[in-house]
């Protein structure tokens, strides 16, 4: 048996939950239950967001520890909320645009695979890699303001540990927005948006990709496989039908294992994007945005490859507990909002 063959066939036999596709879902519930979900999700996770940034635009290497303890002495709880509404806010389109472009780009880049004879499990990482793809991109018209104002609010209180900072001072989004849009006119609210589509696009693409293919192989090690007349069964062949428990669970298991490389690759990226958005460079007295090649150089003179990876832990962190926390919900999410439910039985 050639491999090719070997694969199709074992793919096949895979017994993993069905997979909705855009068709299948009512559009209204999707979006409504998804702004819900997602906000808490977000709500959740945002200081450990502040940490990352406040990290990444320190000009002198700190802990995780000391960070979170200078920003909760200083400013208490409220601290690791700064920029908070305005991220929250963004967070409803933004995700809508993500969601769209997710689901319209997989149905269609799957079934087109299919068609072209591709196995199951290459099929689904190949639309799955296209679909992070697009919807990165989708969801960075709306998330590069939102992090260039959100970001901006998020270190106004750590002017004595960072360099080059902006010297504004913003009472609230609304106020950092319209201070903005004065000073550098619509161009400085996309201040890093090229930065952003070289690190989010290719991140999506190989988390979907790695992700898509972690759940089949997960799955597949763990023995689960569909006999020819339809039965569950497992390798001691008894009937059997994973509940939604070990589905939850290996779900959030694949989203992790996708995260893990995909952070220590576009950190440097998401470093110098962040520093981009938030510092300014002085120019004959003057604070111009500082360029990419400036803000390399300034990196490099503060600690090299290390200076890029400041806040790598709480990133890493951030994107593992998103990544399981996004995907569980949003395969939730998916199974809530199907038009037809028998079609998951």
């Amino acid at each position: 048996m050639s491999l090719n063959a070997a694969e199709d066939e074992s793919t096949s036999e895979i017994h993993i939950p069905a997979e909705i596709d855009w068709d299948m879902l009512d559009k209204s519930k999707f979006f409504f239950l998804g702004a819900a979900l997602f906000s808490g999700v977000s709500t959740a996770l945002y200081p450990i967001v502040v940490l990352k940034t406040r990290l990444q635009v320190s000009a002198t290497k700190l802990s995780s520890f000391n960070m979170s303890y200078s920003i909760m002495r200083h400013e208490g709880l409220r601290g690791f909320y700064r920029g908070f509404g305005t991220s929250l806010m963004g967070t409803i389109p933004a995700r809508a645009f993500y969601m769209t472009a997710l689901e319209v780009t997989k149905s269609g880049v799957g079934s087109a695979t299919v068609r072209l004879g591709f196995s199951d499990t290459t099929a689904m990482a190949i639309a799955n890699g296209a679909a992070g793809l697009s919807s990165a991109m989708a969801a960075q018209l709306v998330w590069t303001p939102i992090d260039v104002v959100s970001q901006r609010l998020m270190v106004q209180g750590c002017n004595n540990s960072v360099k080059n900072l902006n010297s504004c001072v913003y009472k609230n989004g609304i106020d950092a927005f319209r201070k903005i849009v004065y000073a550098d006119g619509f161009r400085g609210l996309y201040r890093g948006f090229g930065i952003s589509i070289l690190t989010y696009a290719p991140s999506n693409a190989v988390w979907w990709a790695s992700y898509s293919v972690a759940h089949r192989l997960i799955w597949s090690g763990l023995g689960y496989y569909n006999s020819n007349n339809d039965e569950s069964f497992n390798t001691a062949g008894y009937a059997f039908k994973p509940d939604s428990k070990a589905t939850v669970a290996i779900q959030g298991l694949s989203a992790a294992l996708a995260s893990g490389v995909s952070a220590i690759i576009t950190m440097p990226l998401d470093t110098i994007k962040t520093r981009l958005q938030v510092l300014d460079g002085e120019e004959n007295g003057q604070r111009r945005p500082l360029t990419a090649l400036q803000t390399v150089r300034n990196l490099m003179k503060e600690g090299g490859l290390n200076a890029c990876y400041r806040g790598l832990g709480p990133r890493w962190a951030s994107m593992a507990m998103s990544a399981t926390t996004m995907i569980t919900t949003y395969e939730f999410l998916k199974r809530l909002s199907a038009k037809n439910q028998d079609c998951l039985s």
